[in-house]
């Protein structure tokens, strides 16, 4: 399994950077793109046609991480047929939003397919599990498993802290963590303290910690030219042994070979 980032921002795109999206490509070439922030399908098109996708899934419908989505069925939409082969595509999200949750369907363009949160998705090569964060809007993370290789990818969506968290990404080999936040604001409502997502990592035993969600400023007393080396060295300290790195546009990650 590979992971590339397209975006990883928080709250807002920032010098270039667009927010939350993630390409998850399987060890078959299955194409799943993980949210679809601002800036999701000009960077996507740098790694591969977004018309090669083969599903999308959402784990919640704030703008950050919907803000393509509506661009995405359009190129689906309106791209020349007698350029592609036309074709539906699947966007997996959950229901509890109803009037978000039916945007995802656009007649012979997409199809709106919600998850089974409480059981185990079959999307392409990967087995997908769930669990409710603790967000101000209903939001999921995932635990991806690609059935080939048992590889093991955990995204936390957007969260606050909660005590499941660990066991829910026990043995990851890539914990991929919403961390909008310094460390001294634990047990927020909405968001990961670099702190929090340290602990999370040497308690569940992770094989390496990336930073996501990231904030595009720090507060005032954090120097802005190296505010993300600040929030990464302030997470190190709550690591043991686990390597740890912060997401950025085209990064990317072979989970077989960490």
């Amino acid at each position: 399994m590979k992971l590339t980032t397209l975006g990883c921002w928080g709250a807002y795109p920032y010098r270039e950077g667009g927010t939350t999206s993630y390409l998850i490509t399987g060890q078959d070439g299955f194409q799943l793109l993980m949210d679809c922030g601002s800036r999701a399908v000009t960077e996507l098109e740098k790694e591969i046609s977004p018309l090669d996708l083969d599903a999308v899934i959402i784990s919640h419908y704030h703008p950050d991480h919907v803000a393509d989505l509506g661009v995405l069925r359009h190129y689906f939409q309106l791209y020349p047929k007698h350029l592609w082969q036309p074709k539906v595509l699947p966007i997996y999200g959950h229901d509890e939003d109803a009037y978000e949750f039916a945007k995802l369907t656009m007649n012979g363009v997409s199809q709106g397919i919600a998850y089974d949160v409480k059981g185990v998705e079959q999307i392409g090569p990967f087995d997908i599990s769930f669990i409710k964060t603790i967000h101000p809007v209903p939001c999921y993370a995932f635990r991806i498993v690609e059935r080939s290789t048992g590889q093991v990818l955990v995204f936390t969506g957007d969260t606050g802290y909660f005590a499941e968290l660990s066991n829910f990404t026990a043995g990851a080999d890539l914990f991929l963590a919403d961390v909008y936040l310094y460390e001294g604001n634990e047990n927020h409502i909405a968001h990961l303290t670099s702190k929090e997502a340290g602990e999370i990592a040497t308690e569940s035993g992770v094989k390496k910690l990336v930073l996501t969600h990231v904030p595009p400023l720090p507060p005032e007393e954090i120097e802005p030219e190296h505010h993300l080396e600040v929030l990464k060295n302030q997470t190190e300290k709550y690591v043991k042994n686990i390597p740890v790195e912060i997401a950025d546009p085209h990064k990317s990650w072979d989970l077989g070979a960490i």
